[in-house]
């Protein structure tokens, strides 16, 4: 007990003196920027206000790999399928956002997001329970979203099943012919309410019996893209991300 109050305690000092240090190397540039500025300086002194953004001086521009990777996977596929139109629901934003760009796109989304942008329509849908009819949608999205559904961290109703449901749903919609992708944490099965469920290769690509698997890629634990990656890769995961590309048969 002793031992991790001490321990704490370094960890606690060793962030304050970070801190201290980067506010340091702040105040430094401000005066440098107002020297440099002289009699050129171009804002006033009601102008200038301080907000402090500190730690982002890092050699390497940082970036989750989960939310770059997988829709730039998906935006991939969507184009060399090249529907008419592509539906998505309750991926991020970025995704039906960039897409709509060069291809009609709807999104749907159990709290609707209300974005204006020309080729894009926005409305509301219970992903357990979708109003569209069976074997109607030619290409279809739903990423990072499947593991949240039955947990109500976005205000949905508690419910043990209902990624099961929001799976079966989205397979009833999807057209014979037709695309379905979906994005899921992946590794050693675990609940983590209620932030999320993370499951297996197999827990997944075995409810899909009447559809193909036609890409399977993988962000691992060490935020590589891996693409077309074996299935066996996902057992050396905490909290990887799978891409799951199927066609209905």
């Amino acid at each position: 007990m002793i031992i991790n109050k001490i321990v704490f305690f370094r960890k606690i000092n060793s962030i304050l003196k970070s801190l201290k240090n980067k506010k340091k190397k702040y105040l430094k540039q401000l005066k440098l920027y107002k020297e440099l500025s002289g009699n050129s300086f171009r804002f006033n002194g009601n102008q200038i206000t301080k907000r402090i953004i500190i730690g982002e001086d890092t050699i390497n521009t940082g970036f989750d790999a989960h939310y770059i990777y997988h829709p730039a996977w998906a935006i991939r596929i969507v184009k060399q399928i090249n529907p008419e139109i592509h539906i998505d629901i309750s991926s991020t934003l970025h995704f039906c956002s960039m897409l709509s760009a060069f291809m009609p796109t709807i999104f749907y989304d159990y709290r609707p997001a209300l974005l204006t942008l020309s080729g894009l329509k926005c409305d509301k849908a219970d992903l357990t329970n979708l109003f569209l009819e069976s074997n109607s949608i030619e290409s279809l999205s739903c990423m990072h979203t499947i593991e949240h559904v039955g947990l109500g961290r976005y205000g949905d109703p508690i419910d043990p099943e209902g990624d099961l449901k929001a799976i079966n749903e989205l397979q009833r919609v999807v057209k014979k012919g037709g695309n379905l992708l979906i994005v899921l944490p992946v590794g050693l099965p675990k609940l983590e309410f209620n932030a999320h469920r993370i499951y297996s290769f197999e827990m997944i690509d075995s409810l899909f019996n009447d559809f193909v698997l036609k890409d399977f890629s993988l962000i691992t634990d060490k935020k590589e893209f891996i693409e077309s990656a074996s299935p066996t890769l996902v057992e050396k995961q905490k909290y990887g991300c799978g891409c799951f590309w199927y066609e209905k048969i």
